[in-house]
C-alpha cells in the first residue's frame, strides 16, 4: 500500500505530465474544474482545481470530501502510483471497477482525451 506522501507526489506527477502534453489531450486538460481524488484505503481524500492543464492548489483531509466536486476520482492508492507510473492503464481500471470517476457529461466527453 502507498502511503500519503507517494500518492501526493503521484498527483504531482499527473500534473506535471499534463502540464508537458500536447494536442487533444493538452485542450483536454485546459479546463478550470474543481478536483478531488478519494484514496480508499488511506481514508484520505486530495482536492485541487485542475485549471490551465495542471492540477492545482492541492490539500489533502481526512476521510471523504466535504464538498462535491467537479470531477471526482475515487481509487486505492497503489492504483494511482501505478497509473501515473504507467504500469496501470486508466481506461481499463475504470471499465473493471478499480477507479471510479464520476463528472458532469460534458467534462466526461472532454476527460475521456485523457484516457
Amino acid at each position: 500500500m502507498a502511503n500519503a506522501e507517494e500518492c501526493r507526489e503521484a498527483l504531482e506527477q499527473l500534473s506535471r505530465n499534463m502540464a508537458q502534453s500536447t494536442g487533444d489531450v493538452r485542450k483536454a486538460a485546459a479546463m478550470d474544474r474543481s478536483l478531488s481524488c478519494r484514496i480508499t484505503d488511506l481514508d484520505l481524500t486530495f482536492t485541487g482545481r485542475l485549471r490551465d492543464g495542471r492540477i492545482q492548489d492541492v490539500v489533502s483531509a481526512p476521510g471523504a470530501p466535504a464538498e462535491k466536486a467537479a470531477i471526482r476520482l475515487t481509487m486505492s492508492s497503489d492504483d494511482l502510483v501505478s497509473m501515473v507510473d504507467g504500469g496501470l492503464n486508466f481506461a481499463a481500471a475504470w471499465a473493471s471497477g478499480r477507479v471510479k470517476l464520476e463528472a458532469g457529461f460534458r467534462d466526461l466527453l472532454r476527460l475521456r482525451t485523457l484516457l
